[in-house]
């Protein structure tokens, strides 16, 4: 028994949620989603209130019927609150700025990084060093983060890199000058 398909997501009252057939659509002050359910799950809305149902009772119904929960319960609060990861950018002369529908990364190579930003995406630099990246889709605001992060992740001596705000970084130890003993 899933104990998490079986709670109903509760709509909030400036989103619009329509079902058809498989497809799940929702509307709200955030922007649109849409989310293909699974084969064997149904949803439908009642009094406000998105519940989701299966077929079968064999063993990938029942997972999937918790997977489709999340799923919607993330559409439905993409669309009404949206998502927003903060990064931060520590090292000497690294730097990011948005230019256009670009966002330009310092980051000690020989050349500037430029990636482009999607049109769902909205990032915003300030004191060139915090990105906050934000956006109604869980899985692209996390997947922009993860770019942006993978191209100097932080290293472990000095901690320089572009990490996650409030990521915690272990740190090694360096090597240490031995003095000669005669």
């Amino acid at each position: 028994m899933s104990r998490i398909g079986n709670s109903p997501v509760v709509v909030p009252a400036n989103v619009k949620v329509a079902v058809e057939g498989n497809r799940l659509k929702a509307e709200g002050p955030k922007g649109k989603l849409g989310l293909n359910l699974p084969p064997k799950i149904s949803a439908k809305v009642d009094q406000g209130r998105i519940v989701l149902s299966r077929e079968n009772e064999e063993r990938t119904s029942r997972s999937l019927h918790g997977l489709a929960r999340s799923l919607v319960s993330n559409v439905i609060h993409g669309v009404s609150t949206g998502y927003v990861k903060q990064m931060e950018i520590i090292g000497v002369g690294f730097k990011a700025a948005v230019q256009g529908k670009k966002l330009v990364l310092n980051l000690g190579k020989s050349h500037p990084i430029e990636y482009p930003i999607p049109a769902e995406i909205k990032i915003t630099v300030a004191d060139n060093v915090r990105l906050t990246i934000e956006g109604s889709d869980k899985q692209l605001v996390g997947a922009v983060a993860a770019d942006i992060r993978g191209y100097h992740p932080p290293e472990p001596y000095k901690g320089k890199g572009v990490r996650y705000a409030g990521e915690n970084i272990r740190r090694k130890e360096g090597k240490t000058a031995q003095s000669k003993s005669a």
